[in-house]
């Protein structure tokens, strides 16, 4: 047996979630559509004058130290080369250590470059580096 307030409760409550959700759907939407284009990926890979074991290990503290937990950035990794992972004929063997970032676009990696922390990384270990490449890439969305 239902009661005329029931009859009248459950119709109403059932069009404040649908009111609810279509905000929520339109706010995420909104937010996407603020981003400054894809996400940007920037990699890194360090080829140091000093090649041992304990200059590359003393290097990534240094990248955990003053590249990790910066706004805007969606991942984070650095590590060492893999010397007993080899494909003969393309793996490239001239580098010590490699450092991935993936920004949520153009606009977080400038940020990121221009940041006293990237800035002081830069000041402090460029005395190490025999060659430094980076490449960026825009990431694609799966089809």
């Amino acid at each position: 047996m239902t009661t005329p307030l029931l009859r009248l409760t459950v119709p109403a409550l059932a069009a404040g979630l649908m009111l609810v959700s279509a905000f929520a759907s339109t706010r995420s939407a909104g937010a996407a559509e603020t981003k400054d284009g894809p996400k940007l990926a920037h990699s890194v890979f360090f080829t140091l004058k000093d090649r041992s074991a304990s200059a590359r290990e003393k290097f990534v503290a240094s990248c955990h130290k003053y590249l990790s937990g910066h706004p805007g950035v969606v991942s984070f990794e650095v590590g060492t080369i893999a010397e007993d992972v080899v494909e003969p004929g393309v793996s490239v063997r001239d580098f010590d250590v490699s450092l991935l970032l993936v920004f949520d676009d153009k606009a977080a990696e400038a940020k990121y470059l221009k940041d006293p922390r990237h800035v002081k990384f830069v000041d402090e270990n460029k005395a190490l580096f025999e060659k430094v490449r980076v490449f960026d890439t825009y990431l694609t969305k799966k089809p």
